[in-house]
């Protein structure tokens, strides 16, 4: 548990290695209000074999914005990411693993291609956010409904049957108890501010487009996962994006598709989300060889 003091925020981090280790790194970017609390189980089974650099953005968990609020965009969130990764000497040598969900692709993705030569991989979860997808349904779901509904009631989803209604949205296959509360309360204890932010450029036309080039041009191995069963954000904005990257990107792409899991497939079927993982670093490795 550390703090990192930079002119945007006191930013919250876990390092499974105390900065001490030269191991490849793995770096998890959180969704929209959630806090970094749902990797846990995932990173206590990749710690024994690589080091785990988690963190909370700004407007969520333990992390404390600096007053007056800084701007709550997808460079904005991308700055403060860098300021840590620099701080922990992640962008020097080819070493990192980027897992990135929900609206943390759209941040990750930035950070990606500021720095190519950092990655080894990127695994994208469940950001679908994509041009037709926006269109079609994305829009009108988050932005009517999550932003103009949610945020003015949130405290309510502390009480059923609110909090089942808000949880099982998001959804497909149960999740454990303890994280069922971290999920709501980490939404119901965001800033308000950020939150509205996020919900109105991830729905911005032109940060939607910028997005959308940056992610099939990402210069490194890329796993998209999906979550079909996901009503939050349309799951086959991933498909989108990993069939474009097959006919624009000469980098390899991998589809993941968990049919029967939602928004969170690294708490609603763990084992799997962490075999798929296992197996994207080991052919990555495969792949740097051959390239070499």
């Amino acid at each position: 548990m550390s703090y990192l003091d930079i002119e945007r925020c006191r930013l919250y981090y876990e390092d499974s290695a105390g900065g001490i280790e030269n191991r490849e790194t793995v770096v998890f970017f959180n969704g929209w209000s959630i806090s970094s609390m749902y990797w846990e189980p995932l990173i206590l089974r990749l710690s024994p074999q690589y080091r785990c650099v988690s963190f909370d953005q700004s407007g969520t968990g333990r992390t404390r914005v600096r007053k007056p609020y800084p701007p709550y965009t997808v460079a904005g969130f991308a700055d403060e990411a860098v300021k840590l990764l620099e701080e922990l000497g992640l962008l020097s040598g080819r070493r990192l693993h980027i897992v990135a969900h929900s609206m943390g692709g759209m941040v990750a993705t930035e950070v990606c291609n500021r720095f190519p030569d950092a990655l080894l991989s990127v695994t994208i979860v469940n950001c679908g956010i994509f041009d037709d997808e926006l269109l079609k349904s994305f829009h009108h779901v988050l932005l009517g409904t999550m932003i103009g509904l949610s945020m003015n009631i949130k405290g309510l989803f502390r009480f059923e049957p609110f909090k089942s209604l808000f949880i099982d949205r998001a959804i497909g296959k149960p999740i454990e108890s303890r994280y069922r509360d971290i999920f709501v309360e980490d939404f119901i204890t965001s800033d308000n501010e950020a939150s509205e932010a996020v919900g109105r450029f991830t729905t911005d036309p032109l940060t939607v487009g910028c997005y959308t080039r940056e992610a099939v041009g990402i210069r490194a191995p890329l796993l998209c996962i999906a979550g079909m069963a996901d009503r939050t954000i349309p799951p086959e904005g991933m498909i989108t994006l990993y069939e474009r990257r097959k006919k624009q990107c000469e980098w390899p792409t991998v589809l993941e598709i968990f049919e029967d899991a939602g928004h969170l497939p690294m708490l609603e079927d763990l084992p799997r989300f962490f075999m798929v993982l296992q197996r994207q670093f080991e052919s990555v490795r495969g792949f740097r060889c051959k390239d070499s």
